[in-house]
């Protein structure tokens, strides 16, 4: 994917779609900055090699209550294609993971049923709809008979990849793709029986262009509805798309997140759909260890980081702070401490920001030091300690409870042990901490000498 970038995220076009680069000086939060989730999701992607465990539990409504519920424990129960499984198996899939197990059946039952699925990235969806695509198909058919929706051109060449891999042994299959700059002959009509594209492209295809018959669709796929619906104009796009579709089309859909915009965007496109939720994860902090350093300033702040460090040997550290400023000064001093610091920063490319992720999960860098937008979904298995230089607040000032969890929720993870430090510097930031404290009823001690030694432990 090297030769994709998505847009430098500094220029921005204004009304008349002039590129306008916004002032490198102004010193932004994370929530003026709010991050691209199209450049999220995508991150995730190039950084998930293998399957996410995920301790959320399914839950599962039917359409008909009636019906009998069926999950599979391993492929060769759905009965596919020969050259499909085989597909399967050398993606290095061994056997479903837990959103494949009740999805998969739904998605492959005779007649065709709808779905409404949330999933977070690296469960395994891609594959499942993926694989639900090239099961309905006929290759002897030389049209377009899936058509997949993704918010970007770059989530749309993912799902491409994935395309490829799963139908690799199954030749008589092609894929085409619907995105700006694929410029094809007026008139002319596709032989392709996957189209995957962007809904403007496709919506294009399907209607002014007629590249596409969209009556002959046998499954329509609306991938990170979230991202999505983000975007103005996907919305509306995607609707119009789906109303050509015959009534026998079936319809999938799936977003990472079920708020209610996205649930009134998927009633709109998906009629009489099986529904899968993932049930709220546990709040628990039981695992971690929780302090807190007193400061006057940025400065003491610093040298209580460093004194932190020298008294304990840290496997590997994530270091959270409010702004890009704060995180590239801070970066900066460390580095010049002599630690092996990397540095995750918003202006970064979706490319690079992959390729720092990979190395501080290779052990190359022990330190990294980013702003909330950056770390969203992002699991290193053995980050042992998360310091919030600064406590999470939002825009308006209050305690970010939410972010506080999911940042020290970086460790701690799989049962293991982890510790959050807190640094607080100033009477402000000492009444946030005693409102997170408050609210996850759990007391937050404040560090001493001694706890040093029973730290040290802790990582070992």
């Amino acid at each position: 994917l090297s030769t994709l970038h998505l847009k430098d995220e500094k220029s921005k076009p204004d009304a008349n779609g002039a590129v306008v680069k916004a002032d490198d000086n102004v010193e932004k939060t994370e929530d003026e900055e709010k991050e691209d989730r199209a450049a999220q999701s995508l991150l995730n992607k190039l950084i998930r090699s293998n399957l996410v465990d995920t301790t959320n539990q399914v839950e599962v409504l039917q359409r008909d209550p009636t019906s009998p519920l069926y999950s599979v424990k391993s492929f060769e129960e759905l009965r596919l294609k020969p050259q499909l499984l085989q597909g399967v198996y050398a993606m290095g899939f061994n056997r479903p993971s837990k959103i494949q197990e009740n999805a998969l059946p739904m998605m492959l039952a005779e007649p065709p049923q709808n779905l409404i699925a949330q999933s977070q990235s690296g469960t395994g969806k891609t594959a499942a709809f993926v694989l639900a695509m090239l099961s309905r198909v006929e290759p002897g058919n030389k049209y377009p008979q899936c058509l997949c929706l993704s918010p970007t051109y770059e989530l749309a060449l993912q799902t491409g990849k994935v395309i490829e891999q799963m139908g690799k042994f199954y030749p008589e299959l092609r894929l085409a793709y619907a995105v700006r700059g694929n410029k094809l002959e007026r008139g002319q009509k596709i032989s392709e029986q996957i189209v995957i594209g962007t809904p403007g492209t496709v919506l294009d295809w399907c209607s002014k262009l007629k590249f596409i018959d969209p009556k002959k669709i046998k499954v329509f796929v609306l991938d990170e509805a979230d991202v999505m619906i983000a975007t103005q104009g996907h919305q509306d796009q995607s609707i119009r798309i789906q109303r050509m579709l015959p009534r026998d089309c079936q319809m999938l859909l799936f977003s990472a997140t079920f708020e209610d915009s996205v649930w009134k965007f998927a009633q709109k496109v998906v009629p009489d759909p099986n529904i899968i939720k993932l049930k709220r994860e546990e709040e628990t902090l039981d695992t971690i260890k929780q302090y807190y350093v007193l400061c006057n300033n940025r400065d003491e702040k610093f040298r209580a980081l460093c004194n932190i460090y020298g008294a304990i040997t840290i496997a590997q550290a994530m270091i959270f702070c409010h702004t890009r400023k704060t995180a590239g000064w801070l970066a900066a001093e460390l580095s010049r401490e002599g630690h092996q610091v990397a540095l995750l920063s918003g202006e970064m490319m979706v490319e690079q920001r992959a390729a720092v992720i990979e190395r501080f999960r290779e052990g190359k860098e022990k330190v990294l030091v980013t702003t909330n937008v950056c770390a969203r979904g992002i699991d290193v298995e053995q980050v042992s300690v998360v310091i919030n230089f600064d406590l999470p607040v939002d825009k308006d000032g209050n305690p970010d409870n939410e972010t506080y969890l999911h940042r020290i929720g970086r460790t701690g993870r799989f049962g293991k042990r982890g510790l959050a430090i807190n640094m607080v510097d100033s009477k402000h930031s000492m009444n946030i901490l005693n409102r997170i404290q408050e609210h996850f009823n759990k007391k937050i001690n404040k560090l001493d000498t001694d706890d040093l030694d029973e730290i040290e432990k802790i990582n070992n």
